[in-house]
């Protein structure tokens, strides 16, 4: 298992999953980490955006050097991914996820975990059932889709 985070190069992975959903500048549960846990032993590369060294007092802006990196290398990741799961945590409103969700719903390479409780759960169902996205109903049944996708 090899988890690379933002900003940093994974062009010499393989196996790669982005892991897409809530962060919320850091105020959301770190459940990128319970993903990786799990998949220590498999032979997947986590595309981590939750960065190590990302400073809530950036400006998000296109002037901002440090925010454009993240924003592309995020959008890159995304396109480079075999596979993107998005997790939406009910207690986040998580709206680059849900633009995530709009700019990758077609693209057949996601898996989603949408909890009772997220305010747009409604919305993201209907998304998934459009473009027939899967969903599961917990972390650890997105972790074992993943292994699933990868093992068979």
């Amino acid at each position: 298992m090899i988890e690379v985070k933002a900003p940093n190069d994974y062009s010499d992975t393989k196996q790669r999953v982005f892991l897409a959903g809530s962060i919320d500048q850091n105020l959301a549960e770190n459940w990128q980490q319970i993903l990786v846990d799990k998949w220590k032993d498999s032979s997947i590369t986590a595309l981590n955006p939750r960065r190590e060294a990302w400073d809530a007092s950036w400006k998000q802006t296109k002037e901002n050097p440090n925010f454009v990196q993240q924003v592309h290398w995020e959008l890159d990741a995304l396109e480079h991914a075999d596979l993107i799961v998005m997790y939406f945590s009910p207690t986040s409103q998580s709206p680059i996820s849900l633009l995530e969700l709009g700019l990758f719903a077609a693209s057949q390479k996601m898996v989603v975990c949408c909890p009772t409780g997220f305010w747009r759960k409604g919305n993201v169902d209907i998304v998934c059932d459009r473009f027939a996205i899967p969903q599961v109903k917990s972390l650890s049944e997105l972790a074992e889709y993943v292994l699933k996708v990868f093992l068979k």
